[in-house]
């Protein structure tokens, strides 16, 4: 700590209330919901947080501000100005703490990430403040204080309701499925065997897995693979346009299955990430294999919650049945490639 910034009347309020921002944040993180039992009203609940958050950005300028030049608030200011803020934080926890989880789990996750993002920020403001020269405004409070007006920013970018929160996840898992599959195309494309030019078929086969490329066999496996990888893309972008279209927030029942569809199609993108890094050389055809079955068994979940759910209307089961035959057929080739391979 500095000497400017180390005379115990200016630092003891705002270590205190330091601490007081990390365990406001710290339950916010951990902490329940104040179940509602009727009348919540969700416009009201956006109206009051957005207050919330504004007042929060304004105590953290007015923060930045009083620490940027010489000379200190007096302890008397300080004390004032940390009493102010800490009201603001209580105020903004507070507000979240109404949103009831029969809103939807999917959206008060969203809101709950928010909000301990914005009193990280803050605390980190705090921290800057407390260890920084006070000769003049330094590049990290300068910065700090630029990060906590980018979180409050976002609250208005935040999604309004369970089916806008739960259409979020899914087009994030849809672009990192696509990234990966096209990675893998790209690979294939640049990747061939030195020896391909100058050796017969059946030498590059008998030439085996090598460790820099992949042989016949693994280019075979890879086929149904791939397959999986984009039919999990395929049932992400048409679960998307369902949950868009036909997705509904009147009921509590309604809101818990958008709920389910958000928690199984989050095991989608990691459950390709996975198959998709089991195929590249040396390849492993069992644990190509058993990659294959996790995705298919997480697809064929997804499509069993879907034709379950609200969203899937009579106009949805077509693609809901035909992802379905095509899972277990792109498996049943993965399973009998692999196998003949080992």
């Amino acid at each position: 700590m500095s000497a400017d910034n180390s005379c115990p009347d200016v630092s003891v309020p705002l270590r205190n209330l330091l601490n007081s921002v990390q365990c406001i944040r710290d339950r916010v993180k951990d902490g329940e919901s104040n179940e509602s039992s009727g009348g919540f009203n969700l416009q009201n609940f956006w109206d009051t947080l957005s207050q919330a958050v504004k007042a929060t950005s304004q105590e953290a300028t007015k923060l930045s501000l009083c620490f940027s030049k010489p000379p200190l608030p007096s302890p008397q200011d300080c004390e004032r100005l940390a009493e102010s803020i800490q009201k603001c934080v209580l105020a903004l926890s507070t507000v979240y703490y109404w949103l009831p989880k029969s809103q939807g789990m999917t959206l008060r996750r969203v809101v709950r990430d928010a909000t301990a993002e914005l009193l990280d920020g803050l605390v980190q403001l705090i921290d800057i403040i407390l260890s920084s020269p006070l000769q003049s405004l330094s590049q990290d409070q300068l910065t700090s204080t630029g990060g906590v007006w980018l979180f409050c920013d976002r609250f208005a970018l935040l999604p309004r309701d369970n089916q806008a929160a739960v259409l979020d996840i899914l087009v994030s898992c849809t672009a990192v499925v696509k990234d990966a599959i096209e990675e893998m195309e790209q690979a294939q494309a640049e990747s061939q065997d030195p020896f391909s030019d100058v050796l017969e078929e059946e030498d590059l086969v008998s030439r085996g897995n090598q460790d820099t490329y992949w042989s016949e066999s693994d280019r075979q496996l890879m086929g149904p693979c791939q397959g999986l990888m984009k039919a999990s893309a395929a049932c992400l972008k048409k679960l998307s346009a369902a949950v868009k279209a036909n997705g509904k927030v009147d009921t509590a029942e309604k809101i818990a299955q958008l709920d389910d569809l958000a928690d199984i199609t989050k095991e989608i993108s990691p459950s390709v990430d996975d198959l998709a890094l089991s195929l590249y050389p040396p390849m492993d055809h069992s644990a190509v294999e058993l990659n294959a079955c996790r995705l298919a068994s997480v697809l064929k979940k997804v499509l069993e919650i879907c034709r379950a759910s609200h969203v899937c209307v009579e106009a949805e089961l077509s693609w809901v049945q035909f992802l379905d035959g095509a899972v277990d057929h792109n498996l049943q080739k993965a399973k009998t490639l692999a196998q003949a391979c080992n």
